[in-house]
């Protein structure tokens, strides 16, 4: 487990929160995609520069990069050796967002870019809610083919917060 990628059904899923705790007790460096994704004032990376900067950090030894963005993936996927794939209910993912957006209301997370505070719109939860199942299906079969091509990969699947829990008390 020396080059791990985080991801997560949807939003507010505890993919940051999960990779920065993994990072702590493993003593992997971790890297947040959305940081490298948007730019100040919420102002997207075009598809050849986040590409770019996902093949420089992959070529790292060590990493953990957390985050989906399906369009760049396969960078990720070809050169991971585990998954940890998160997924809690959809109630749990709205609340954490919705929660998210009060805590840090003015700010700037750590796992986002400088220049981006914290939003919240209708546009983005009606994505979290309309996306939710379709996505669920889709990781599910991503990680099923990250064990296929290759037994010696390892897919962590993680349900409940006890399993969080649970698996992060479990390395060190």
């Amino acid at each position: 487990m020396e080059k791990i990628m985080v991801l997560g059904v949807s939003s507010g899923v505890g993919k940051s929160s999960f990779a920065k705790k993994l990072s702590e007790k493993t003593a992997i460096p971790v890297h947040h995609l959305d940081t490298y994704f948007w730019k100040p004032g919420w102002v997207e990376s075009t598809h050849e520069e986040f590409s770019e900067k996902q093949r420089r950090l992959v070529e790292k030894d060590r990493w953990i990069i957390e985050g989906n963005y399906t369009a760049t993936y396969e960078i990720r996927r070809q050169e991971a050796d585990t998954i940890i794939y998160l997924e809690r209910p959809l109630i749990v993912c709205l609340y954490r967002v919705v929660k998210r957006r009060i805590v840090n209301h003015g700010k700037t997370r750590s796992d986002m870019a400088i220049g981006c505070l914290e939003k919240l719109d209708k546009g983005f939860l009606t994505f979290i809610t309309s996306t939710y199942r379709a996505r669920k299906v889709k990781m599910r079969k991503r990680m099923e083919h990250f064990i296929e091509e290759s037994p010696q990969h390892t897919v962590v699947f993680l349900r409940t917060q006890k399993e969080i829990d649970e698996f992060l008390n479990s390395l060190f």
